[in-house]
Protein backbone atom coordinates (compact mmCIF):
# COMPACT_ATOMS: atom_id res chain seq x y z
CA UNK A 1 0.00 0.00 0.00
CA UNK A 2 1.32 3.45 -0.90
CA UNK A 3 0.26 6.89 0.30
CA UNK A 4 -1.27 9.56 -1.92
CA UNK A 5 -0.73 12.60 0.24
CA UNK A 6 -2.62 15.89 0.09
CA UNK A 7 -0.42 17.80 2.46
CA UNK A 8 0.38 21.31 3.70
CA UNK A 9 4.02 22.41 3.75
CA UNK A 10 5.78 25.18 5.64
CA UNK A 11 5.92 27.29 2.48
CA UNK A 12 2.75 28.90 1.18
CA UNK A 13 0.76 27.08 -1.47
CA UNK A 14 -2.65 27.99 -2.83
CA UNK A 15 -5.26 25.25 -2.70
CA UNK A 16 -7.86 27.33 -4.52
CA UNK A 17 -7.92 30.66 -6.32
CA UNK A 18 -9.91 33.61 -5.07
CA UNK A 19 -13.45 32.56 -4.45
CA UNK A 20 -16.41 33.85 -6.41
CA UNK A 21 -20.03 34.42 -5.34
CA UNK A 22 -22.06 31.26 -4.99
CA UNK A 23 -19.14 28.97 -4.21
CA UNK A 24 -18.01 28.21 -0.69
CA UNK A 25 -14.31 27.46 -0.67
CA UNK A 26 -11.78 26.68 1.99
CA UNK A 27 -8.94 24.46 3.06
CA UNK A 28 -11.38 21.58 3.62
CA UNK A 29 -12.10 21.20 -0.09
CA UNK A 30 -10.18 17.91 0.09
CA UNK A 31 -10.77 15.42 2.90
CA UNK A 32 -8.02 15.43 5.53
CA UNK A 33 -5.33 12.78 5.79
CA UNK A 34 -3.41 10.68 3.25
CA UNK A 35 -5.13 8.52 0.65
CA UNK A 36 -3.82 5.02 0.01
CA UNK A 37 -4.02 2.69 -2.97
CA UNK A 38 -2.58 -0.63 -4.11
CA UNK A 39 -0.28 -1.18 -7.07
CA UNK A 40 -2.39 -1.93 -10.11
CA UNK A 41 -5.51 -0.66 -8.35
CA UNK A 42 -7.42 2.57 -8.46
CA UNK A 43 -8.10 5.48 -6.16
CA UNK A 44 -10.55 8.38 -6.15
CA UNK A 45 -9.72 11.86 -4.91
CA UNK A 46 -13.11 13.17 -3.80
CA UNK A 47 -13.83 16.80 -2.98
CA UNK A 48 -16.32 18.35 -0.62
CA UNK A 49 -17.61 20.69 -3.35
CA UNK A 50 -21.28 20.56 -4.25
CA UNK A 51 -22.18 21.03 -7.91
CA UNK A 52 -22.46 24.81 -8.45
CA UNK A 53 -25.51 26.50 -9.96
CA UNK A 54 -23.36 27.17 -13.03
CA UNK A 55 -20.66 24.74 -14.24
CA UNK A 56 -17.07 25.40 -13.24
CA UNK A 57 -15.16 27.38 -15.86
CA UNK A 58 -12.22 25.06 -15.30
CA UNK A 59 -10.97 22.26 -13.07
CA UNK A 60 -7.25 21.43 -12.84
CA UNK A 61 -5.34 18.75 -10.95
CA UNK A 62 -1.59 18.74 -10.41
CA UNK A 63 0.70 15.96 -9.21
CA UNK A 64 3.90 17.06 -7.49
CA UNK A 65 3.33 20.52 -9.06
CA UNK A 66 3.01 19.11 -12.59
CA UNK A 67 -0.36 19.50 -14.31
CA UNK A 68 -2.00 16.15 -15.01
CA UNK A 69 -5.39 17.32 -16.28
CA UNK A 70 -7.09 20.63 -17.04
CA UNK A 71 -10.72 20.59 -18.04
CA UNK A 72 -12.39 23.60 -19.65
CA UNK A 73 -14.35 23.17 -22.87
CA UNK A 74 -12.01 20.25 -23.57
CA UNK A 75 -9.79 18.03 -21.44
CA UNK A 76 -6.01 18.42 -21.64
CA UNK A 77 -4.35 15.41 -20.03
CA UNK A 78 -0.71 14.72 -19.24
CA UNK A 79 0.64 11.94 -21.48
CA UNK A 80 1.67 9.81 -18.47
CA UNK A 81 -1.93 9.86 -17.17
CA UNK A 82 -3.78 9.52 -20.44
CA UNK A 83 -6.25 6.60 -20.55
CA UNK A 84 -6.02 6.04 -16.80
CA UNK A 85 -7.61 9.14 -15.36
CA UNK A 86 -11.20 10.36 -15.02
CA UNK A 87 -12.50 13.75 -13.88
CA UNK A 88 -15.94 14.65 -12.55
CA UNK A 89 -16.51 18.24 -13.74
CA UNK A 90 -19.51 18.74 -11.44
CA UNK A 91 -17.57 18.28 -8.19
CA UNK A 92 -13.93 18.33 -9.31
CA UNK A 93 -13.32 14.77 -8.08
CA UNK A 94 -10.54 12.79 -9.75
CA UNK A 95 -10.17 9.03 -10.25
CA UNK A 96 -6.86 7.40 -11.11
CA UNK A 97 -6.28 3.73 -11.94
CA UNK A 98 -3.49 1.36 -12.91
CA UNK A 99 -1.51 2.69 -9.98
CA UNK A 100 2.25 2.41 -9.72
CA UNK A 101 5.04 3.65 -7.50
CA UNK A 102 5.43 6.67 -9.76
CA UNK A 103 1.97 7.87 -8.67
CA UNK A 104 2.95 8.41 -5.04
CA UNK A 105 3.05 12.08 -4.11
CA UNK A 106 1.03 15.23 -3.62
CA UNK A 107 -2.15 16.02 -5.55
CA UNK A 108 -3.82 19.43 -5.66
CA UNK A 109 -7.04 20.72 -7.21
CA UNK A 110 -7.89 24.19 -8.52
CA UNK A 111 -11.45 25.12 -9.52
CA UNK A 112 -12.71 28.29 -11.18
CA UNK A 113 -16.44 28.88 -10.83
CA UNK A 114 -18.51 30.73 -13.39
CA UNK A 115 -18.76 34.39 -12.46
CA UNK A 116 -22.00 35.62 -10.96
CA UNK A 117 -23.84 38.48 -12.62
CA UNK A 118 -23.19 41.56 -10.51
CA UNK A 119 -25.17 44.76 -10.95
CA UNK A 120 -23.94 48.07 -9.56
CA UNK A 121 -25.90 49.38 -6.61
CA UNK A 122 -27.86 46.14 -6.24
CA UNK A 123 -25.58 43.10 -5.94
CA UNK A 124 -23.09 42.22 -3.22
CA UNK A 125 -20.14 39.86 -3.33
CA UNK A 126 -16.99 38.87 -1.51
CA UNK A 127 -13.50 37.77 -2.45
CA UNK A 128 -11.79 35.23 -0.21
CA UNK A 129 -8.09 34.47 -0.26
CA UNK A 130 -7.54 30.79 0.57
CA UNK A 131 -3.98 29.64 1.17
CA UNK A 132 -2.18 26.97 3.16
CA UNK A 133 1.01 27.22 5.13
CA UNK A 134 2.50 29.62 7.64
CA UNK A 135 0.98 32.97 6.69
CA UNK A 136 2.21 36.12 8.39
CA UNK A 137 0.78 38.80 6.08
CA UNK A 138 -2.13 39.18 3.65
CA UNK A 139 -2.32 42.19 1.32
CA UNK A 140 -5.06 43.11 -1.12
CA UNK A 141 -4.32 44.99 -4.35
CA UNK A 142 -6.70 46.36 -7.00
CA UNK A 143 -5.41 47.32 -10.43
CA UNK A 144 -1.87 47.54 -9.09
CA UNK A 145 -2.68 49.76 -6.09
CA UNK A 146 -3.35 48.86 -2.43
CA UNK A 147 -7.04 48.23 -1.78
CA UNK A 148 -8.39 50.39 1.03
CA UNK A 149 -11.64 50.20 3.05
CA UNK A 150 -14.47 52.48 1.95
CA UNK A 151 -18.22 52.87 2.37
CA UNK A 152 -18.86 49.66 0.44
CA UNK A 153 -15.55 47.80 0.96
CA UNK A 154 -15.06 45.98 4.26
CA UNK A 155 -12.24 43.63 5.27
CA UNK A 156 -12.70 40.64 7.56
CA UNK A 157 -10.86 40.60 10.88
CA UNK A 158 -8.21 38.20 9.55
CA UNK A 159 -7.96 40.14 6.25
CA UNK A 160 -8.71 36.99 4.24
CA UNK A 161 -12.04 38.24 2.89
CA UNK A 162 -13.07 41.47 1.21
CA UNK A 163 -16.80 42.27 1.28
CA UNK A 164 -18.23 44.57 -1.41
CA UNK A 165 -21.77 45.63 -0.56
CA UNK A 166 -23.21 46.84 -2.74
CA UNK A 167 -20.82 46.68 -5.68
CA UNK A 168 -20.26 49.89 -7.67
CA UNK A 169 -19.08 50.59 -11.21
CA UNK A 170 -15.65 51.61 -9.87
CA UNK A 171 -15.26 48.14 -8.34
CA UNK A 172 -14.55 46.69 -11.80
CA UNK A 173 -10.96 45.52 -12.15
CA UNK A 174 -8.31 43.00 -11.20
CA UNK A 175 -7.98 42.06 -7.54
CA UNK A 176 -4.85 40.43 -6.19
CA UNK A 177 -4.27 38.68 -2.89
CA UNK A 178 -0.64 38.61 -1.77
CA UNK A 179 0.17 36.24 1.09
CA UNK A 180 3.63 36.03 2.56
CA UNK A 181 5.83 34.83 5.37
CA UNK A 182 9.52 35.48 6.08
CA UNK A 183 10.67 32.93 3.48
CA UNK A 184 8.18 33.06 0.60
CA UNK A 185 5.12 34.69 -0.92
CA UNK A 186 2.36 33.83 -3.36
CA UNK A 187 -0.18 35.86 -5.31
CA UNK A 188 -3.62 34.96 -6.66
CA UNK A 189 -5.69 37.23 -8.90
CA UNK A 190 -9.33 37.56 -9.88
CA UNK A 191 -11.02 39.83 -12.43
CA UNK A 192 -14.27 41.26 -11.11
CA UNK A 193 -16.93 42.45 -13.55
CA UNK A 194 -19.68 44.74 -12.31
CA UNK A 195 -22.46 45.48 -14.76
CA UNK A 196 -23.65 49.09 -14.72
CA UNK A 197 -25.22 51.83 -16.78
CA UNK A 198 -25.97 53.19 -19.19
CA UNK A 199 -24.86 56.52 -17.78
CA UNK A 200 -23.22 59.71 -19.01
CA UNK A 201 -25.04 59.42 -22.33
CA UNK A 202 -24.26 62.09 -24.91
CA UNK A 203 -24.59 62.87 -28.62
CA UNK A 204 -21.77 64.39 -30.63
CA UNK A 205 -22.42 66.20 -33.90
CA UNK A 206 -23.23 69.59 -35.41
CA UNK A 207 -26.09 71.64 -34.02
CA UNK A 208 -26.65 73.14 -37.48
CA UNK A 209 -25.82 72.13 -41.03
CA UNK A 210 -26.39 73.71 -44.47
CA UNK A 211 -28.46 72.06 -47.15
CA UNK A 212 -26.65 69.38 -49.15
CA UNK A 213 -24.07 68.52 -46.46
CA UNK A 214 -23.56 65.06 -44.95
CA UNK A 215 -24.33 65.03 -41.23
CA UNK A 216 -23.21 62.38 -38.73
CA UNK A 217 -24.49 62.16 -35.16
CA UNK A 218 -22.68 59.88 -32.73
CA UNK A 219 -24.16 58.59 -29.48
CA UNK A 220 -22.13 57.17 -26.57
CA UNK A 221 -22.70 56.02 -22.99
CA UNK A 222 -20.72 54.44 -20.19
CA UNK A 223 -21.99 50.91 -19.76
CA UNK A 224 -20.92 47.34 -18.95
CA UNK A 225 -21.81 45.41 -20.99
CA UNK A 226 -21.77 47.91 -23.88
CA UNK A 227 -25.15 49.52 -24.42
CA UNK A 228 -27.31 49.14 -27.50
CA UNK A 229 -28.62 52.30 -29.18
CA UNK A 230 -31.83 53.36 -30.92
CA UNK A 231 -32.74 56.67 -32.54
CA UNK A 232 -35.94 58.69 -32.81
CA UNK A 233 -36.56 61.76 -34.95
CA UNK A 234 -39.22 64.12 -33.63
CA UNK A 235 -40.62 61.27 -31.50
CA UNK A 236 -40.83 58.89 -34.45
CA UNK A 237 -38.83 55.63 -34.54
CA UNK A 238 -36.18 55.74 -37.24
CA UNK A 239 -35.19 52.06 -37.32
CA UNK A 240 -31.54 53.00 -36.80
CA UNK A 241 -29.97 50.76 -34.14
CA UNK A 242 -26.41 51.99 -34.09
CA UNK A 243 -24.13 54.42 -32.34
CA UNK A 244 -24.16 56.52 -35.52
CA UNK A 245 -27.05 58.32 -37.19
CA UNK A 246 -26.13 59.51 -40.69
CA UNK A 247 -27.98 62.01 -42.87
CA UNK A 248 -26.47 61.59 -46.31
CA UNK A 249 -27.77 64.94 -47.61
CA UNK A 250 -29.11 67.60 -45.30
CA UNK A 251 -32.52 69.00 -46.24
CA UNK A 252 -35.11 71.14 -44.48
CA UNK A 253 -37.10 68.04 -43.60
CA UNK A 254 -34.18 66.84 -41.44
CA UNK A 255 -34.41 69.77 -39.05
CA UNK A 256 -35.67 68.73 -35.62
CA UNK A 257 -34.95 66.73 -32.48
CA UNK A 258 -32.91 63.53 -32.57
CA UNK A 259 -33.28 61.32 -29.49
CA UNK A 260 -30.71 58.65 -28.76
CA UNK A 261 -31.67 55.94 -26.25
CA UNK A 262 -29.04 53.65 -24.72
CA UNK A 263 -30.11 50.33 -23.21
CA UNK A 264 -28.18 47.87 -21.04
CA UNK A 265 -29.69 44.44 -21.51
CA UNK A 266 -28.18 43.10 -18.25
CA UNK A 267 -29.07 45.90 -15.83
CA UNK A 268 -32.35 46.56 -17.64
CA UNK A 269 -31.70 50.31 -17.47
CA UNK A 270 -32.17 52.91 -20.20
CA UNK A 271 -31.12 56.51 -20.67
CA UNK A 272 -31.88 59.04 -23.38
CA UNK A 273 -30.55 62.36 -24.66
CA UNK A 274 -32.00 64.81 -27.19
CA UNK A 275 -29.91 66.57 -29.82
CA UNK A 276 -31.42 69.54 -31.64
CA UNK A 277 -30.36 69.94 -35.27
CA UNK A 278 -31.03 73.22 -37.05
CA UNK A 279 -30.68 74.16 -40.69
Amino acid sequence: MYCYILCVHDYISFLLPLSCPGLCVGQNVLPPGPLTGAIGGRVKFTTTLSPPAKPFISVSWTFNRVNIITSTTVNITNADHKDRISLDRTTGSLELWNLGLRDQGEYRVITSPSPATLIAGISSTNLTCEAAGNISCIQWIKDGLPLCPSNNIIFSADNRTVYLSPVQDIDNGEYECLVSNPVSNRTASHNLTVNFGPQNISVYGPIAAPTGYRVTLSCSADSIPPATFTWMFNRTETGVNNTLYVIERMEALHIGNYTCTATNNITGLKDSVVHKLRG
